[in-house]
């Protein structure tokens, strides 16, 4: 039995039916899958390597109980794979539907919190959803383990070192040390593969701050007003809708970057922000600036994932330049709002606003959750995945896409991820906000084309 540490606690507790707090991804294959070496793989670098996806969550009642992690005495592995069927003809509006139902689709809170399905009939090759509970790890930790998975290529199969024989008298210090190390032999490797850095705006080392930074940054927190009423905002329903581009040549966004004088991460909120105004255009709703939730790693990235994993991010909040129509302008005033945020400490101080919540009696919470959401529109996330192509189970991925959750009344997120020198971005919405995400995707698209234009190197 273990405590359910606070930051984890406080979002087990966000979970509404309007809003899952659910991970979800789909990768996608040009061949099929081998379903047994599949089975085992995950057995292997999944169940054995990481305790959570073999423990069940229990939460007590009474005021004073706290949830913890136990054992699942009937843990089955082949209870938490299935099958999916894309109907015909197969394409990938047919699979957005299919990963549109299972975003909309709670886990169920008895057994250990996470799910794969392998899903036929999609292209050529199929694709393989994978839903995971917010409270076992973060977004970033989450993409690690899908990484820990892989292997550079069709043939090779990382076998495990045998287990340690640990008497009891073992201190406890060790077992952790050398739990770690074992993690380490595949997450490490596969981090360092070739991760490309486009996420992370903030890293550790900016975190640490004199107290008068601190301070300011807590003050502007408080004092941060709502974001304004937008057609993406309002009542939210228990449909979710997802979306994702066609990839992205990640050498083009790069080249724009260095023309325009910018980090990668700059463009593509440019092109975010420049998509939110297109869109609240053609909706016939009022142009308004939008403040977007920016989840920020707090983890070192050539550090091993901790079995336990766990939630170790805070958030950024990133006021969008929407209202600006020029986009040169627009990336400009984007770069310098971001550059100023690199030097806050906020990102520490709502990891910390986290763990007090999770602490806290769960009205309260949820007041002070309603509170957090007010002040935002959108959560945006960017995680770098590898250079160079990688293979699951022998088989080799073709693209990857995932969505976070968002929490109180959000409705919309936004995720980019990089993978083999391609950048693919989604979107998860409400679907009566946002009935057609599609709209959001291409405008992306074309404001990346402008900003190309405006820059002299439109792309082909």
């Amino acid at each position: 039995m273990e405590r359910l540490a606070s930051v984890d606690a406080a979002w087990l507790r966000m979970e509404e039916p309007t809003n899952l707090m659910m991970i979800t991804a789909v990768l996608w294959f040009d061949e099929p899958p081998d379903w047994e070496r599949l089975k085992a793989v995950l057995r292997e670098r999944l169940v054995e390597r990481f305790p959570r996806f073999r423990q069940r969550l229990v939460e007590p009642g009474g005021l004073l109980a706290a949830p913890y992690w136990e054992e699942d005495p009937a843990f089955e592995l082949e209870a938490h794979l299935g099958h999916a069927v894309v109907p015909p003809p197969g394409d990938r509006d047919a699979l957005e539907a299919l990963v549109s139902q299972w975003m909309s689709t709670p886990l169920e809170r008895s057994r250990p919190l996470w799910q794969f399905h392998l899903v036929d009939g999609f292209g050529q090759g199929g694709a393989l959803l994978v839903r995971i509970h917010h409270t076992l790890a973060d977004g970033m930790a989450l993409a690690r383990v899908l990484l820990s998975l892989m292997d550079e290529s069709a043939e090779e199969h990382f076998t495990p070192e045998p287990p340690l024989q640990e008497g009891p008298s073992t201190p406890g210090w060790m077992k952790w040390v050398r739990g770690a190390r074992a993690v380490a032999s595949g997450t490490r490797a596969a981090w360092k593969r070739g991760a490309e850095l486009i996420s992370e705006p903030i890293q550790v080392g900016d975190l640490v701050r004199g107290g008068a930074r601190g301070a300011a940054a807590l003050s502007r927190l408080a004092l941060m007003p709502s974001d304004p009423p937008t057609v993406f905002r309002g009542p939210l329903g228990t449909v979710k809708r997802a979306a994702w581009s066609d990839p992205i040549p990640l050498e083009e966004v790069k080249a724009l970057g260095r023309a325009m004088e910018s980090t990668i991460n700059d463009v593509l909120l440019a092109a975010l922000t420049g998509a939110l105004r297109r869109y609240q255009e053609e909706r016939g709703g009022p142009v308004e600036d939008l403040r977007a939730f920016i989840p920020v790693n707090l983890r070192p990235l050539d550090a091993p994932i901790p079995r336990e994993l766990g939630n170790r991010f805070g958030l950024v909040f990133l006021d969008l330049p929407v209202k600006e129509v020029e986009p040169r302008r627009r990336l400009r005033e984007l770069k310098q709002r971001m550059d100023a945020l690199k030097r806050s400490p906020e990102a520490a101080l709502t990891f910390g606003m986290l763990g007090m919540v999770g602490l806290a009696p769960a009205a309260v919470e949820r007041a002070a959750v309603e509170v957090l959401a007010a002040k935002g529109t959108l959560i945006m996330t960017n995680v770098p995945g590898p250079r160079h192509p990688v293979f699951l189970a022998g088989t080799k991925l073709a693209g990857l896409m995932f969505w976070v959750p968002q929490s109180g009344k959000v409705g919309l997120g936004v995720s980019i991820f990089s993978y083999a020198g391609q950048v693919t971005m989604g979107v998860s919405v409400d679907a009566g906000l946002v009935p057609d995400p599609h709209r959001l995707v291409i405008d992306f698209k074309d404001e990346l084309r402008a900003l190309a234009a405006t820059a002299g190197s439109a792309p082909a």
